[in-house]
């Protein structure tokens, strides 16, 4: 990654932070896109002060107009775009009847379109240049389905469909595409993810703080399957296991998330 130009959205918290922190360390030129400036600004210090190098931006992802002014940005300044992460994304819990429609729009604007547009406005640039690699964080439920959480899970499997399909064509152009699908990982989404059914928000089914591995655990697997270019990249390694399971057994995710819900239902 040495001297390689990278960009990351939503780079400024969870899993886009330790990624930024792990490229910089790399020797990479690290753009920390996030809507929350102020925190991007801190990532790019915590490089700086280690001795890499790091810009700080402010792109709200699911604004394509800001997108396109961030990406023309970079590749003014430096001329290349190497790798382009596209991370930013939010949560929504709790029963399709209790979803908004603008719940809807608003996750698929920011999961969905905020990967499409990143993925539009880099692409020529990677064509002209005949290199470059776009990495789309979709999600373990991109894989497979999960009850409370259909809003997300449809947004993240339209991200692995639209990953996977565009792999197949931009080889020919030099270009990697990979799906990255972290499994349970403790990141800053979870708190900032509302409920809307109510009885997720009692005592009894708040969320224990620290169940799952944090992103600095997991990052170093993450990025070793993007510098192997896999397709799709899994972490923590042990999640793997609840895809397998689901390839092999479709049946029994359903029945298992049927259950946990009565239970949060009680």
């Amino acid at each position: 990654m040495h001297n390689k130009v990278a960009i990351v959205t939503g780079g400024a918290s969870g899993i886009g932070k330790e990624i930024c922190l792990y490229l910089a360390k790399k020797g990479a030129k690290v753009v920390v896109a996030d809507i929350n400036y102020e925190m991007a600004k801190e990532v790019e210090s915590i490089i700086i002060q280690e001795g890499g190098e790091a810009k700080a931006t402010k792109v709200d992802v699911s604004n394509s107009a800001e997108i396109e002014e961030m990406i023309q940005e970079i590749y003014q300044q430096y001329s290349k775009i190497d790798l382009l992460i596209n991370n930013a994304g939010i949560g929504i819990n709790g029963e399709f009847q209790d979803m908004n429609l603008d719940g809807w729009k608003r996750i698929f604007d920011i999961n969905f379109w905020g990967v499409l547009f990143g993925t539009h406005y880099v692409y020529p640039i990677m064509m002209k240049q005949g290199f470059g690699q776009i990495v789309n964080v979709s999600s373990l439920a991109g894989l497979l389905p999960a009850g409370l959480m259909t809003s997300y899970v449809a947004s993240k499997h339209s991200v692995v469909g639209f990953t996977l399909s565009l792999r197949s064509e931009a080889k020919q152009y030099g270009i990697k595409v990979n799906a990255l699908c972290p499994g349970f990982i403790e990141t800053p989404i979870h708190n900032a993810s509302p409920n809307v059914s109510d009885f997720l928000n009692s005592d009894k089914n708040k969320r224990p703080k620290n169940k799952y591995p944090t992103a600095k655990e997991c990052v170093n697997l993450m990025m070793k399957g993007i510098e192997k270019d896999k397709a799709i990249i899994i972490s923590p390694y042990k999640h793997k296991v609840y895809w397998w399971l689901y390839r092999l057994f479709p049946s029994l995710i359903p029945i298992f998330w049927k259950k946990i819900i009565d239970y949060l239902k009680k």
